[in-house]
């Protein structure tokens, strides 16, 4: 009979869904498939791990559970990069810029197109990746775009009630005027999913023309002030179990960051702001 006490540790796939190597879905997989090994025995579905287990994915140990702490990392991004790792006609991308993790990779929460700038969330967990980028989570991005073209009454009911797109009807959930004259103005429109260029197809589906394009807002997360287009800036834990709640997740009650882990990451970001793009781009700083 249990005595009410919580098992040890956590599940199995949760946990290598959280190094990276893919979403808790493709883990399971894994898993039933015979690619992982928990202390020397092929594991099965459901086992809970702790940081003294020996994990093998396809004959490979992964590092600790310490090591593979859930991180997320937000980035303003300038226009004239794109969201892919490598890019055939040699154009800078989002990961040029980011520092390198000891083990796993940055997942892109969602992408920006090459003309649009502003946030861009990214984590070495693809559990938390998927659950914010899923319809279902329901999590709004907020935009302010200039538009060149007349904007109406009418047109802004329009886009607020929906239209067809080539994938089905969209609709942004809130629009606010923000400045400018004539034909030039500035608004603020919000936007519950992340379909490719939805923002500006929208707009142009009404006979008008984006000119400048900027997220400003994923969910509850902001740009903060301090950080300028083309920087970096990671997420305190407490930050990442806000980021959680909203994903529909449990907090993960991560440890806070160190000093020396913080004044670590403050050097990175001097050194990346004193560098010219380039730069930058041939040499990342490693993330400890």
């Amino acid at each position: 009979m249990s005595d009410g006490t919580p098992p040890a540790g956590e599940k199995l796939q949760k946990v290598l869904a959280r190094t990276g190597l893919g979403s808790r879905r493709e883990m399971e997989r894994a898993i039933d498939a015979g690619r992982v090994t928990l202390n020397g025995k092929v594991a099965e579905l459901g086992e809970r791990v702790t940081d003294a287990d020996h994990i093998e994915f396809d004959g490979k140990r992964l590092p600790s559970a310490e090591a593979n702490r859930c991180r997320v990392m937000l980035y303003n991004k300038p226009v004239g990069e794109i969201c892919s790792r490598h890019d055939p006609e040699g154009r800078p991308t989002v990961y040029d810029r980011l520092p390198r993790l000891k083990t796993g990779r940055w997942i892109s929460v969602g992408r920006l197109d090459f003309n649009t700038s502003g946030l861009l969330l990214f984590t070495n967990s693809g559990e938390l990746a998927n659950k914010l980028m899923h319809p279902s989570s329901v999590i709004d991005r907020e935009y302010l775009v200039r538009i060149q073209g007349d904007v109406d009454d009418e047109m802004k009911r329009r886009l607020l009630k929906g239209v067809l797109l080539d994938e089905g009807s969209a609709r942004f959930t809130d629009i606010v005027e923000s400045g400018g004259e004539g034909r030039n103005r500035w608004f603020y429109c919000v936007v519950m999913e992340g379909r490719n260029r939805e923002v500006r197809r929208l707009w142009e589906s009404q006979g008008v023309r984006v000119s400048r394009l900027k997220r400003v807002r994923y969910g509850s997360v902001f740009i903060p002030s301090h950080v300028r287009v083309g920087q970096w800036i990671e997420m305190e834990p407490r930050e990442i179990d806000d980021l959680c709640v909203t994903a529909g997740m449990p907090k993960l009650g991560q440890r806070p960051l160190t000093q020396g882990e913080k004044q670590t990451l403050e050097r990175q970001r001097r050194k990346l702001r004193k560098s010219p793009a380039p730069a930058a781009r041939r040499s990342r700083p490693k993330l400890t």
